[in-house]
């Protein structure tokens, strides 16, 4: 007996070759975050890393060095670049050219956080499509939050971050 779906749906293409938006804050840029990174870059021609401003956040790093320290990191991918940005993602989609977002999911918590970000999302800009992937088991409990206080508390977060980021929270931290 063939399965009659009953509910029509909206196909939905995502050509390989296309541009793709990672966002996030990446206060700081850790290795889980470059593990999806590199995996991304592996699936699509291009990929923006959008890092988000983000003011209402009281971050370590500025936007400025918060972009240097992606475009560090991830040099030795060809097809990653990092911009900084301002405002409502969707837009900032919109003037990328893009109508693919990543974005990790470590815990349900994050599932049901992200679900709700989509849906608004496509209520703004219908086109926009989010993939979701889950970070290495290595890296399922890293956040920035959890290095950021490890660092303030003087402690090694060597092994969490890429060595770019490392020094930097280490200047960081001395200058504080």
């Amino acid at each position: 007996m063939a399965y009659n779906d009953p509910i029509p749906r909206k196909k939905v293409t995502i050509p390989v070759n296309k541009k793709v938006i990672y966002p996030g804050t990446f206060d700081p840029l850790t290795n889980g975050h470059l593990d999806l990174i590199e995996r991304t870059a592996g699936m699509f021609d291009t990929v923006v890393i959008g890092v988000a401003a983000s003011p209402s956040k009281k971050t370590m790093f500025s936007l400025e060095e918060r972009v240097k320290l992606v475009e560090q990191s991830c040099s030795h991918l060809p097809n990653v670049s990092a911009v900084g940005f301002s405002g409502l993602l969707v837009d900032f989609a919109k003037q990328q050219e893009a109508n693919v977002l990543i974005r990790g999911l470590r815990t349900t918590m994050d599932f049901e956080y992200e679900f709700g970000l989509t849906s608004m999302y496509r209520k703004l800009l219908p086109d926009l499509e989010s993939i979701f992937l889950t970070p290495s088991e290595e890296f399922a409990f890293l956040s920035s939050t959890i290095v950021r206080e490890v660092a303030i508390h003087k402690g090694s977060v060597a092994q969490f971050v890429p060595e770019a980021v490392n020094l930097a929270i280490i200047n960081k931290i001395k200058s504080q």
